[in-house]
């Protein structure tokens, strides 16, 4: 795709990459997202962050996807050699939205071999989202000189009340993702990935993870804190004292782990968010780069996302070529998009039912959701479907709403395309039973 550098508005030497495919949010003004509102009229605490008082520049700068905070004052201007352009739009192709691509740009030209960082929860089976997708989009980083950290997070799934709060099963439930993740294509060699026990790192680095979120704490208000309730799919008005705790600690890994990129899906922006502000309050000069990818819709109708709750959500990693099939040939399929107008604007009364999806997509179809992120997702893939070999996504769903490309025949093709990107990990289960 060709490659066009636009100068950012407000910041003439500040190229901002273009391609056919891909627009860098540079300006996302013309988005459809709503602002975020993870601040309120709540009272501050002692040293807490009041955004009145800080005026609409700050809150604009930490709160509202809009508005792309300024890039540091010593971006550099000097012309940016291809290779590290090309890098860049790889690693941008991660996200659905990035927090912010010029500054993303200066740590790749002053840090080549950066630190980029998720955490899981160790609660069950694994989906094809936390599998195969990301899978993907760690080999994308670890190709552009990442060491990518994953933060395993068995004291955070002790708190969310997985596996029935038993941190012995939540611990053999982390081997078996490390043993999925193996499986189905990251590329491990070479320490690329590292995986870190949160139990284990924070009671070997008390002195040093502690103190840090007690100074996190202080700097905002409990309001805010609970606004990020959605990182654990809860509603934020039936939080436990643990749970109001998490958003904290999980702010606290993202310097502890001395994180230059955080990768986690959009569900997590606004903790991400707070850790960009807390820069802001602390007085910090380098923010952590935020690369939120996409939340896969469910396979029923109306489903934001996949569900461990609802084995028919979603494909899982070890399902058999029969659950597969089944699963896909009932999954919602529409090729008409659905009236949001009456939703459009409305406020969410619940920080935990806000919409975790940034582009808008009226159509919220999970197979196409699934041939665009799951096959298309690796670089060169192609997908085949109805007696035709597709180089890339478009021309599928352009196919399939002019009604050229059945809907059984999407379904046939996508059943067989996750049948093979699933193969390996059935064999590694089935070969590696011990």
């Amino acid at each position: 795709a060709a490659i066009s550098i636009n100068a950012m508005p407000g910041h003439p030497n500040i190229g901002i990459v273009a391609t056919p495919s891909f627009c860098v949010f540079g300006d996302v003004g013309a988005s459809t997202v709503k602002a975020d509102t993870t601040t309120t009229k709540a009272a501050a605490a002692p040293k807490a962050i009041d955004d009145k008082k800080k005026g609409k520049k700050a809150k604009k700068a930490g709160n509202d996807k809009k508005a792309p905070a300024s890039a540091p004052a010593d971006t550099p201007t000097a012309p940016v050699d291809p290779a590290l352009m090309a890098k860049y739009e790889r690693i941008l192709s991660v996200g659905e939205e990035c927090q912010e691509p010029p500054e993303l740009l200066a740590m790749l030209q002053k840090k080549p071999a950066f630190n980029a960082y998720d955490g899981f929860e160790p609660s069950g089976r694994m989906h094809i989202a936390q599998g195969v997708f990301k899978a993907v989009n760690v080999n994308k980083l670890t190709s552009s000189g990442c060491t990518f950290i994953f933060w395993v997070a068995d004291w955070f799934a002790l708190m969310n009340d997985k596996m029935g709060g038993d941190l012995a099963k939540i611990k053999v439930v982390g081997e078996y993702l490390k043993e999925v993740w193996a499986a189905s294509g990251m590329d491990l060699t070479g320490n690329k990935v590292v995986f870190k026990w949160a139990s284990d790192e924070i009671t070997s680095n008390a002195d040093t993870y502690w103190p840090k979120m007690l100074d996190i704490a202080s700097k905002f208000n409990i309001t805010r804190v609970k606004k990020c309730c959605q990182i654990m799919g809860r509603l934020e008005g039936n939080l436990s004292a643990a749970q109001v705790l998490y958003p904290l600690m999980q702010c606290t890994d993202v310097f502890f782990l001395k994180a230059d990129v955080c990768q986690l899906g959009v569900d997590q922006r606004k903790v991400n968010m707070l850790a960009r502000d807390y820069c802001d309050a602390a007085k910090i000069k380098f923010k952590p780069v935020i690369l939120s990818h996409h939340m896969l819709y469910g396979l029923k109708a109306g489903q934001e996302k996949m569900s461990k709750s609802d084995p028919d959500s979603a494909v899982f990693m070890e399902d058999t070529r029969e659950d597969v099939r089944r699963k896909i040939m009932n999954a919602y399929c529409p090729t008409k998009a659905e009236d949001d107008a009456a939703d459009a604007g409305a406020e969410v009364e619940d920080a935990g039912r806000e919409s975790m999806h940034l582009k808008g997509d009226g159509l919220k179809n999970p197979c196409l959701d699934y041939v665009e992120n799951i096959v298309f997702g690796p670089e060169g893939s192609t997908f085949e479907a109805g007696g035709k070999k597709y180089a890339d996504f478009a021309s599928v769903k352009a196919d399939f709403l002019s009604g050229a490309l059945a809907e059984n025949a999407l379904k046939e093709g996508l059943i067989d395309a996750l049948n093979l990107l699933l193969e390996p990990v059935r064999q590694h289960f089935t070969n590696n039973a011990a």
